[in-house]
């Protein structure tokens, strides 16, 4: 039987209750590299910037940034920028005039 004095409360002191995460910075050699690549991607191409060292939200910043200086879409996954084509003469160019050492990698 029911009891006719109890109510069902919302509580939010105890279940799956989500910790916000911090993202940290990646910690490199301070040399930005860039590479083209096609693994996994069905023969299209990318061109990713790795090993710059910015915190999560200046990293978008940036990618958004290259992505309109190249024309082009792009994205950012596990602290990688990846840019939609083979823009590396563009990107090695546009970072260097943001103060960054850049390395081309790869072939």
């Amino acid at each position: 039987m029911h009891n006719k004095t109890s109510h069902l409360v919302y509580s939010t002191d105890v279940g799956r209750i989500k910790q916000p995460t911090t993202q940290k910075s990646v910690k490199t050699d301070g040399l930005v590299r860039i590479r083209r690549e096609t693994k996994g991607r069905k023969g299209k191409g990318v061109t990713t910037v790795s090993g710059v060292n910015l915190a999560a939200a200046e990293l978008k910043t940036l990618a958004k940034l290259l992505k309109q200086t190249c024309s082009t879409g792009g994205t950012v996954k596990d602290g990688v920028i990846e840019i939609q084509g083979d823009h590396r003469q563009i990107l090695k160019t546009e970072l260097e005039k943001r103060g960054h050492q850049v390395k081309l990698a790869g072939g």
